[in-house]
């Protein structure tokens, strides 16, 4: 798989991400359905406490993305859901630390929702990989 970034404007680099990515060369993709901070059985885990929600929920993408033998590198579009946009963005660096350890800056979407699927959960994250 080759990637290749598309940035008109170099803002979002800073924020981690690229504005689009031309992907070439791939053989097949992955559609992750959105990953929260629950347990092995599904518990919410981390209630009240962002940082710890969204480092499980990447806890929980990678072991997503390896059971279909990926990784994080393999991710060429984010889509993240929060209940409080301002808390989330005070722990992105969480995102960088995971993303940028492999040398991906994939396209991403952020939303503030007013609820997630689970009470308690205030933090989400879906991917599309290829490979």
């Amino acid at each position: 798989m080759q990637r290749t970034p598309v940035n008109p404007w170099d803002w979002s680099l800073k924020l981690g991400y690229n504005q689009a990515e031309i992907i070439s060369g791939v053989t097949r993709q992955v559609i992750c359905a959105g990953q929260t901070a629950v347990d092995g059985v599904g518990q919410p885990q981390h209630l009240g406490d962002m940082r710890g929600q969204i480092g499980l929920a990447l806890d929980n993408l990678e072991a997503v993305l390896a059971r279909a033998d990926m990784g994080l590198g393999d991710v060429i579009r984010l889509g993240v859901f929060t209940t409080d946009v301002d808390e989330a963005l005070r722990h992105f660096d969480l995102l960088g630390m995971r993303f940028g350890a492999v040398h991906a800056a994939p396209s991403m979407t952020l939303l503030g929702v007013s609820r997630l699927a689970l009470p308690g959960m205030m933090f989400e994250i879906e991917a599309t990989a290829a490979g």
